[in-house]
């Protein structure tokens, strides 16, 4: 059956209201936080504690609070590496799983206030709030509602204790940009295991903290990705069905959290977590274990690069202060970010793009069909591109495929699925005079946000494009 395609392009400089007019969305859309959120790509998770201290990556609880005494504590330095690094935020362990809580906390005697570090007087939460302000950073904090040990956990009251400490945060160091729920559920100091509240949480967060988006395994707002190696599904949808389902154990499978459900209810994106060490709190002897520059840029696709965003984590080591190792890597996957997207080679395209701008939305009547094409003004090498969604108007593309074009010859075809907020595409170089990207099956009308084809390093794309059947 022949396709009708009737192109239409509407110029991202419209107004919204223009915009809202001309197209409907479908399905469930994001919020106006979630598109924040999702606009921000990379940020940092900072896990500091008792267990940078000890050795452990998951503390009994039972550590004395005098083992928390970091010598040169500086937020600044965290903050001013995660700007300088490309960073839009920062997302600090307010409370782990030992219970030792990084700010004065009223609720628990296990605390800042109970060690030698700053006789007493010192506050992480606050001073890491500060410096991310100072900075131009946006910030979140991990508040664990396992308790290994505080007295209360395990009965009905802690649940209570636990919101006392959410809002507590939220009144003292707010607004944060994203709230960090973990899953984990363990036995606490009388061995019993807590049963959470999740229904109580929510309520409190909506109340306290609405403009927050809230990360669990199953949302409300953002999920899991269901692995924490920082990799994404290459189909990846940024919905869910949570009915039946609750955080942690209750959870649906990894399998599901990686994929999202097509068809699902509630726009939950993923989230891909992973740590720039092998392990989450700092060790001595990972010093050398630190991911490389390339390595990070390889999980910026695997994550980013597949519609989610990538949360990394940094370890500040006994001094308090991020380790030179990882610095030097930190600057250098910056590096390789600002070299390979540089120049989009799509920018200056002959036709099918408004104004010579490539932000545009492109569309056409009401086929789930369709088909897109940009033409260079001169015969480029590229082994990159890079599609987006509209996301605001929902998820919409099932399957789909980019042929490169040389003249009127298809020199070489990439299969994708899912889009959304973004996809990078990476093949072999490969001389081209057009980027065609056909939409074979879709949700509703395909909308295309922004099309981009840049030419990186070589040696950045191969690992990528020996998985590009996979797609």
């Amino acid at each position: 059956m022949k396709k009708k395609l009737l192109l239409i392009f509407l110029v991202l400089s419209f107004s919204v209201k223009a915009q809202k007019k001309n197209i409907k969305s479908f399905g469930p859309i994001p919020t106006k936080q979630q598109l924040v959120w999702h606009d921000m790509e990379y940020y940092w998770f900072i896990h500091f504690g008792p267990n940078t201290f000890t050795d452990k990556e998951w503390g009994h609880g039972d550590e004395p609070e005098d083992a928390f005494n970091p010598t040169q504590l500086d937020c600044k330095q965290w903050a001013r590496l995660a700007k300088q690094a490309g960073a839009k935020g920062i997302i600090l362990t307010a409370k782990h799983h030992d219970g030792f809580c990084l700010w004065p906390s009223k609720y628990s005697k296990h605390t800042v206030r109970e060690s030698k570090w700053k006789n007493g007087k010192g506050d992480v939460v606050k001073d890491l709030s500060k410096a991310c302000k100072e900075y131009g950073l946006k910030f979140g904090v991990y508040l664990s509602p396992w308790d290994r040990n505080h007295p209360q956990y395990g009965t009905s009251e802690y649940n209570q204790v636990y919101v006392n400490m959410m809002k507590e945060l939220i009144s003292n160091y707010g607004p944060f940009f994203e709230f960090w729920w973990d899953g984990a559920n363990g036995e606490g100091p009388n061995g019993k295991k807590q049963v959470y509240n999740w229904d109580q949480f929510k309520k409190t967060m909506q109340k306290a903290a609405p403009n927050t988006v809230v990360f669990s395994d199953i949302g409300p707002h953002l999920r899991w990705v269901g692995n924490e190696k920082g990799i994404a599904g290459t189909t990846n949808w940024n919905l869910l069905d949570t009915a039946g389902y609750t955080p942690g154990a209750g959870s649906p499978s990894t399998a599901v959290l990686n994929a999202g459900n097509e068809n699902g209810k509630v726009w939950i994106p993923a989230e891909c977590d992973v740590s720039i060490r092998p392990g989450w709190f700092y060790h001595k002897e990972e010093d050398n274990k630190v991911k490389t520059p390339e390595q990070l840029f390889d999980l910026y696709f695997k994550s980013v690069g597949r519609g989610s965003s990538l949360l990394l984590n940094i370890a500040p080591d006994r001094r308090g202060l991020i380790h030179e190792n990882d610095s030097i890597a930190l600057l250098g996957f910056k590096k390789l970010r600002e070299d390979s997207f540089k120049q989009n080679l799509a920018l200056n395209a002959k036709s099918l793009i408004a104004d010579g701008n490539s932000k545009t939305f492109a569309s056409h009547s009401d086929e789930k069909q369709s088909l897109f094409q940009i033409d260079l003004k001169a015969t480029q090498k590229i082994n990159c591109v890079v599609l987006q969604e509209p996301i605001a108007y929902g998820q919409r593309v099932k399957k789909a495929k980019v042929l490169l074009l040389k003249g009127t010859e298809v020199v070489n075809e990439i299969p994708l699925t899912t889009i959304g907020h973004k996809r990078i595409l990476t093949f072999p170089t490969t001389e081209v005079t057009a980027i065609r990207l056909v939409v074979e099956d879709a949700k509703a009308t395909p909308l295309i946000s922004e099309v981009g084809a840049y030419l990186i390093e070589t040696k950045l794309t191969e690992n990528l494009t020996s998985n590009q059947s996979k797609q």
